[in-house]
C-alpha cells in the first residue's frame, strides 16, 4: 500500500515559523485510515530550535496513540547532534 507511509519534508530552518505548516501536514497524514508510518525528512534541515523539538515530541505522542510508527530520515550535522542531545532517538528511529 503506497499510502501506508506519509513523508513530511522539512525546510532548511525548522522553527516556530514552520509550526502551522508542520501541523497541517501531520493532520493530513493522520486522517488516512491506512497510515502505518510517518517519515520525517530532515535532509534539508540545517537549523532547528526548541519549538521544533516540541513539535517532534507532540508528533511522537500522537503517533503512539494511533499505532503509527515515526522515523527521522536524513538528519545530519548540527541538526542530528541536536536531535541526539535532546534524546529524540528514544522516541524516533533515526535513519
Amino acid at each position: 500500500m503506497a499510502d501506508a507511509i506519509a513523508v513530511i519534508r522539512l525546510p532548511n530552518r525548522f522553527d516556530f515559523s514552520h509550526h502551522k505548516l508542520f501541523s497541517q501536514h501531520t493532520e493530513e497524514a493522520f486522517v488516512r485510515s491506512e497510515l502505518k508510518s510517518i517519515e520525517v525528512d530532515f535532509s534539508q534541515v540545517q537549523y532547528l530550535d526548541s519549538s521544533a523539538l516540541g513539535m517532534l515530541v507532540l508528533l511522537a505522542r500522537k503517533a503512539s496513540t494511533q499505532n503509527v510508527s515515526v522515523s527521522i530520515k536524513g538528519a545530519q550535522g548540527t541538526a542530528l547532534d541536536i536531535l541526539m542531545m535532546a534524546n529524540l532517538n528514544k522516541l524516533y528511529s533515526i535513519k
